[in-house]
Protein backbone atom coordinates (compact mmCIF):
# COMPACT_ATOMS: atom_id res chain seq x y z
CA UNK A 1 0.00 0.00 0.00
CA UNK A 2 1.61 3.21 -0.78
CA UNK A 3 0.36 6.81 0.01
CA UNK A 4 -2.26 7.39 -2.70
CA UNK A 5 -3.82 3.94 -2.36
CA UNK A 6 -4.16 4.89 1.50
CA UNK A 7 -5.37 8.31 1.13
CA UNK A 8 -7.67 6.41 -1.72
CA UNK A 9 -9.16 3.96 0.35
CA UNK A 10 -9.81 6.03 3.37
CA UNK A 11 -12.19 8.00 1.22
CA UNK A 12 -14.09 4.95 -0.44
CA UNK A 13 -14.83 3.48 2.84
CA UNK A 14 -15.73 6.93 4.01
CA UNK A 15 -18.51 7.21 0.49
CA UNK A 16 -19.65 3.62 1.29
CA UNK A 17 -20.06 4.04 4.97
CA UNK A 18 -22.27 6.79 4.43
CA UNK A 19 -24.40 5.34 1.34
CA UNK A 20 -24.75 2.68 4.00
CA UNK A 21 -25.32 4.53 7.04
CA UNK A 22 -28.95 4.02 6.72
CA UNK A 23 -28.61 0.54 6.66
CA UNK A 24 -26.08 0.26 9.59
CA UNK A 25 -28.17 2.34 12.02
CA UNK A 26 -31.71 0.19 11.17
CA UNK A 27 -29.38 -3.11 11.79
CA UNK A 28 -27.90 -1.40 14.98
CA UNK A 29 -31.90 -0.69 15.98
CA UNK A 30 -32.78 -3.88 15.79
CA UNK A 31 -29.86 -5.24 18.43
CA UNK A 32 -27.49 -2.49 19.70
CA UNK A 33 -27.56 1.42 20.44
CA UNK A 34 -29.16 2.46 17.15
CA UNK A 35 -26.47 4.73 16.40
CA UNK A 36 -23.70 2.93 14.18
CA UNK A 37 -24.66 4.09 11.20
CA UNK A 38 -24.49 7.31 12.53
CA UNK A 39 -20.77 6.80 14.28
CA UNK A 40 -18.96 5.56 11.40
CA UNK A 41 -20.63 8.32 8.54
CA UNK A 42 -19.03 10.82 11.26
CA UNK A 43 -15.95 9.75 11.79
CA UNK A 44 -15.16 8.71 8.46
CA UNK A 45 -16.43 12.30 6.98
CA UNK A 46 -14.08 13.47 10.09
CA UNK A 47 -11.37 11.65 8.61
CA UNK A 48 -11.90 13.18 4.73
CA UNK A 49 -12.19 16.33 6.02
CA UNK A 50 -8.65 15.85 7.60
CA UNK A 51 -7.41 14.09 4.44
CA UNK A 52 -8.67 17.30 2.25
CA UNK A 53 -7.03 19.85 4.61
CA UNK A 54 -3.25 17.90 3.54
CA UNK A 55 -1.41 18.61 0.14
CA UNK A 56 -2.70 15.99 -2.10
CA UNK A 57 -0.85 12.09 -2.35
CA UNK A 58 1.89 11.84 -4.62
CA UNK A 59 2.97 8.76 -4.95
CA UNK A 60 5.46 8.56 -2.02
CA UNK A 61 5.34 4.60 -0.97
CA UNK A 62 7.28 4.67 2.24
CA UNK A 63 5.85 2.56 4.79
CA UNK A 64 6.63 5.92 7.44
CA UNK A 65 4.52 8.01 5.01
CA UNK A 66 1.58 5.30 4.82
CA UNK A 67 2.01 4.79 9.06
CA UNK A 68 1.83 8.80 9.40
CA UNK A 69 -1.49 9.15 7.34
CA UNK A 70 -3.11 5.98 8.90
CA UNK A 71 -2.39 7.68 12.78
CA UNK A 72 -4.01 10.93 11.94
CA UNK A 73 -6.69 8.75 10.83
CA UNK A 74 -7.00 6.48 13.81
CA UNK A 75 -6.83 9.45 16.13
CA UNK A 76 -9.63 11.26 14.42
CA UNK A 77 -11.21 8.38 14.59
CA UNK A 78 -10.88 8.47 18.42
CA UNK A 79 -11.54 11.89 19.13
CA UNK A 80 -14.91 11.91 17.10
CA UNK A 81 -16.97 8.86 17.18
CA UNK A 82 -18.93 7.82 19.89
CA UNK A 83 -19.52 4.38 21.69
CA UNK A 84 -17.53 1.52 21.39
CA UNK A 85 -16.79 1.77 17.47
CA UNK A 86 -13.97 5.17 17.80
CA UNK A 87 -11.68 3.11 20.43
CA UNK A 88 -12.39 -0.03 18.32
CA UNK A 89 -11.57 1.25 14.66
CA UNK A 90 -9.02 3.87 15.90
CA UNK A 91 -7.07 1.52 17.71
CA UNK A 92 -7.01 -0.78 14.68
CA UNK A 93 -5.92 1.67 12.56
CA UNK A 94 -3.08 2.97 15.04
CA UNK A 95 -2.00 -1.01 15.08
CA UNK A 96 -1.74 -1.30 11.45
CA UNK A 97 0.42 2.13 11.31
CA UNK A 98 2.69 0.57 13.28
CA UNK A 99 3.12 -2.47 11.29
CA UNK A 100 3.76 0.13 7.95
CA UNK A 101 6.01 2.43 10.08
CA UNK A 102 8.65 -1.00 10.38
CA UNK A 103 8.22 -1.55 5.95
CA UNK A 104 10.51 0.77 3.61
CA UNK A 105 8.56 0.08 0.74
CA UNK A 106 5.42 -1.98 2.16
CA UNK A 107 3.92 -5.01 -0.07
CA UNK A 108 0.91 -6.61 -0.28
CA UNK A 109 2.20 -8.92 3.03
CA UNK A 110 2.89 -5.97 4.90
CA UNK A 111 -1.02 -5.62 3.78
CA UNK A 112 -1.81 -8.48 5.18
CA UNK A 113 0.24 -7.95 8.28
CA UNK A 114 -1.27 -4.81 9.12
CA UNK A 115 -5.10 -6.32 8.57
CA UNK A 116 -3.60 -8.80 11.31
CA UNK A 117 -2.45 -6.21 13.64
CA UNK A 118 -5.39 -4.36 13.74
CA UNK A 119 -8.26 -7.32 14.28
CA UNK A 120 -5.85 -8.48 16.80
CA UNK A 121 -5.68 -5.22 18.37
CA UNK A 122 -9.77 -4.98 18.34
CA UNK A 123 -10.00 -8.38 20.16
CA UNK A 124 -7.67 -7.39 22.66
CA UNK A 125 -9.49 -3.93 23.41
CA UNK A 126 -12.91 -5.22 23.43
CA UNK A 127 -11.58 -8.47 24.87
CA UNK A 128 -13.32 -10.37 22.49
CA UNK A 129 -13.27 -13.37 19.94
CA UNK A 130 -14.85 -14.68 16.88
CA UNK A 131 -18.73 -16.58 17.62
CA UNK A 132 -19.61 -13.34 19.62
CA UNK A 133 -21.17 -11.18 17.13
CA UNK A 134 -18.97 -8.89 16.98
CA UNK A 135 -16.64 -7.16 13.66
CA UNK A 136 -14.17 -9.93 14.46
CA UNK A 137 -16.42 -12.19 12.44
CA UNK A 138 -15.60 -10.46 9.55
CA UNK A 139 -12.52 -9.48 9.87
CA UNK A 140 -11.03 -13.02 11.89
CA UNK A 141 -11.66 -14.46 8.64
CA UNK A 142 -11.18 -11.82 5.99
CA UNK A 143 -7.09 -11.68 7.49
CA UNK A 144 -6.97 -15.80 7.47
CA UNK A 145 -8.20 -16.15 3.78
CA UNK A 146 -5.92 -13.04 2.55
CA UNK A 147 -3.09 -14.81 4.10
CA UNK A 148 -4.05 -18.15 2.28
CA UNK A 149 -4.09 -16.31 -0.38
CA UNK A 150 -0.91 -14.63 0.26
CA UNK A 151 0.98 -18.04 0.50
CA UNK A 152 -0.47 -19.75 -1.93
CA UNK A 153 -0.11 -17.40 -4.92
CA UNK A 154 1.05 -13.71 -3.27
CA UNK A 155 -0.96 -11.90 -6.42
CA UNK A 156 -1.89 -8.44 -4.53
CA UNK A 157 -5.26 -8.77 -6.53
CA UNK A 158 -5.98 -12.47 -5.38
CA UNK A 159 -5.06 -11.74 -1.70
CA UNK A 160 -7.79 -8.66 -1.13
CA UNK A 161 -10.23 -10.22 -3.60
CA UNK A 162 -10.05 -13.64 -0.98
CA UNK A 163 -10.40 -10.55 2.64
CA UNK A 164 -13.33 -9.27 0.89
CA UNK A 165 -15.32 -12.59 -0.12
CA UNK A 166 -14.39 -13.62 3.27
CA UNK A 167 -15.46 -10.42 4.78
CA UNK A 168 -18.65 -10.39 3.79
CA UNK A 169 -19.52 -14.16 4.33
CA UNK A 170 -18.37 -13.55 7.89
CA UNK A 171 -21.01 -10.74 8.39
CA UNK A 172 -23.20 -12.70 7.03
CA UNK A 173 -22.57 -15.29 9.45
CA UNK A 174 -23.40 -13.44 12.24
CA UNK A 175 -27.33 -13.52 11.18
CA UNK A 176 -28.04 -16.82 13.39
CA UNK A 177 -25.59 -16.17 16.02
CA UNK A 178 -26.25 -15.21 19.93
CA UNK A 179 -24.64 -12.12 20.72
CA UNK A 180 -22.48 -12.56 23.87
CA UNK A 181 -20.59 -8.92 23.33
CA UNK A 182 -21.72 -5.70 23.69
CA UNK A 183 -24.91 -4.42 23.89
CA UNK A 184 -26.89 -6.54 21.90
CA UNK A 185 -25.57 -9.62 24.43
CA UNK A 186 -28.25 -7.68 26.41
CA UNK A 187 -31.04 -9.08 24.14
CA UNK A 188 -30.08 -12.97 24.71
CA UNK A 189 -31.80 -15.25 22.36
CA UNK A 190 -33.54 -12.15 20.80
CA UNK A 191 -30.19 -11.11 19.44
CA UNK A 192 -30.41 -14.19 17.07
CA UNK A 193 -31.16 -13.72 13.40
CA UNK A 194 -30.20 -10.45 13.18
CA UNK A 195 -27.15 -9.53 10.92
CA UNK A 196 -24.51 -7.35 13.46
CA UNK A 197 -23.94 -3.99 12.14
CA UNK A 198 -20.17 -4.00 13.67
CA UNK A 199 -18.87 -6.73 11.28
CA UNK A 200 -21.09 -5.63 8.37
CA UNK A 201 -19.50 -1.91 8.72
CA UNK A 202 -16.08 -3.87 8.79
CA UNK A 203 -16.65 -5.90 5.68
CA UNK A 204 -17.77 -2.96 3.91
CA UNK A 205 -13.93 -0.81 5.15
CA UNK A 206 -12.31 -4.51 3.73
CA UNK A 207 -14.34 -4.34 0.29
CA UNK A 208 -13.20 -0.27 -0.08
CA UNK A 209 -9.21 -1.47 1.07
CA UNK A 210 -9.57 -4.44 -1.60
CA UNK A 211 -11.09 -1.79 -4.47
CA UNK A 212 -8.68 1.47 -3.69
CA UNK A 213 -5.51 -1.00 -3.81
CA UNK A 214 -6.88 -3.13 -7.17
CA UNK A 215 -7.51 0.35 -8.54
CA UNK A 216 -3.90 1.79 -7.70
Amino acid sequence: MNLQQADAWLRLAAQRLHDQATTLTQLDQAIGDGDHGINMDRGFSAIVAMLDSQPTPNGESSGQAVAGLLRQAGQTLIRTVGGASGPLYGTALLRAAAVFARAEKPSVADTVAAMRAATEGIGTLGRSATGEKTMLDALVPAVAAAQAALDFCGDDRAVLDAARQAADAGALSTIPMLATKGRASYLGERSVGHQDPGATSAALVVGALADAMNRG
